[in-house]
């Protein structure tokens, strides 16, 4: 499905968030830098690394983003070779199920909109705080529910009408943007995704919500090995 939307997803990000997905991302990274200063960067589910460009804000040593789309991960480099930064990040096809990575690899450990994505939610939690270092901090991105009427009900129709059938009108692909709304009600956010965190390990928990709530930053740490 995200091979199919590849050339789209970028522009359709845009615009059906109002450009608000890229203040997002900042925001994200500057939740991190607010825990840290890493030398080394894990984007899981890296898409076509708008996460992981903006982590170069942090001034990391590498950044690394892993995909399981081919076609997203091609439109990921070809943004990566204009900017020219081949040096400073790099990508890897891979499942974030089963990272090819050892214990304790990274300082950071983050993923924009890709969690409710996973195969295995608890399985590529478990993985997220495997590769993370010790005193390493892990930042998580999602999509959430707003809570307050009558933004809520306003949101509600945007988000389950308008935006599957403009995504499909741009992308020529409608089951992925119904996909979108229907994997965003049925994500477990909130003190309910901060429980799967902590199960995984993960201590120090936060969460901070955005934009009324239509997304939230999650945060934790890892102090010990599993």
């Amino acid at each position: 499905m995200f091979d199919r939307i590849a050339g789209r997803y970028d522009f359709l990000n845009r615009f059906l968030s109002l450009g608000t997905d890229r203040r997002w991302r900042r925001r994200a990274i500057s939740e991190i830098g607010s825990l840290t200063k890493p030398s080394t960067i894990l984007d899981v589910s890296t898409g076509t690394a708008d996460l992981a460009i903006a982590s170069l804000r942090l001034h990391p040593s590498k950044v690394t983003g892993i995909d399981i789309s081919e076609k997203m991960l091609e439109r990921a480099a070809g943004k990566i070779r204009e900017l020219k930064l081949e040096d400073r990040i790099e990508l890897c096809l891979a499942p974030s199920e089963r990272m090819p990575f050892p214990d304790s690899g990274f300082d950071v450990v983050m993923s924009a909109f890709g969690v409710r994505n996973f195969a295995d939610t608890a399985s590529g939690l478990s993985e997220m705080y495997r590769v993370l270092a010790v005193n390493g901090v892990a930042m998580i991105l999602e999509f959430s529910q707003p809570r307050r009427t009558p933004f809520r009900q306003m949101y509600a129709f945007y988000f389950n009408f308008v935006v599957p059938r403009a995504g499909s009108l741009f992308s020529g692909d409608r089951g992925a943007y119904r996909y979108l709304p229907d994997s965003v009600n049925s994500f477990p956010e909130g003190n309910k995704f901060l429980g799967l965190m902590e199960k995984a390990g993960f201590r120090s928990l936060r969460l901070k919500r955005l934009t009324f709530g239509i997304a939230t930053i999650y945060t934790g740490r890892k102090f010990t090995e599993q």
